[in-house]
């Protein structure tokens, strides 16, 4: 697997590398059999973490940063955030 990472603006000092998900203490996890594929996480996501692959959504661990945002808009409860373990 290759290393990808987010390269954005900080700061007056010019570009960094934002590792989204080095301060992640807890990650979703979704329940296949309970989610619809409505793709409100996909909509939602503040760094882009899932995405849709073929009729499905997935959470890429990458860039997430545990923030929670795709399990309390989800409609069907199928994501549930649990914790990390490094």
């Amino acid at each position: 697997m290759t290393e990808k990472r987010y390269i954005t603006p900080l700061g007056a000092d010019g570009i960094y590398c934002l590792d989204t998900a080095s301060w992640r203490s807890v990650r979703p996890v979704m329940d296949k059999t309970k989610c619809i594929n409505c793709g409100i996480c996909l909509t939602i996501c503040p760094v882009g973490s899932v995405y849709g692959e073929g009729d499905q959504y997935l959470i890429s661990y990458d860039y997430c940063k545990g923030c929670g945002v795709c399990a309390v808009e989800c409609p069907k409860k199928a994501i549930d955030m649990v914790p990390e373990v490094k």
